[in-house]
């Protein structure tokens, strides 16, 4: 599943393939956001950690990947 991480001050967003459920990733975000831990804490698919501060999240969008055409195809 595809993660779109947006920070505060940063001209780019974090974008990160996971491997975590949706309830998982919202779970996670939630608590990052309540107070209960001062980093949201994600792991990639192949076994990456990615550590944004809490008090830094400017967004965080969960969506399916999009699949990736490759090649010459007809439209």
């Amino acid at each position: 599943m595809e993660v779109k991480i947006g920070v505060q001050h940063a001209p780019r967003e974090i974008v990160l393939e996971s491997g975590q459920s949706v309830e998982d990733v919202e779970r996670l975000v939630s608590e990052a956001l309540a107070g209960k831990s001062q980093l949201l804490s994600l792991q990639d698919e192949k076994g990456r950690k990615i550590l944004v501060p809490a008090d830094r999240l400017a967004y965080v969008e969960i969506g399916e990947p999009t699949v990736r055409k490759v090649g010459f195809g007809t439209l």
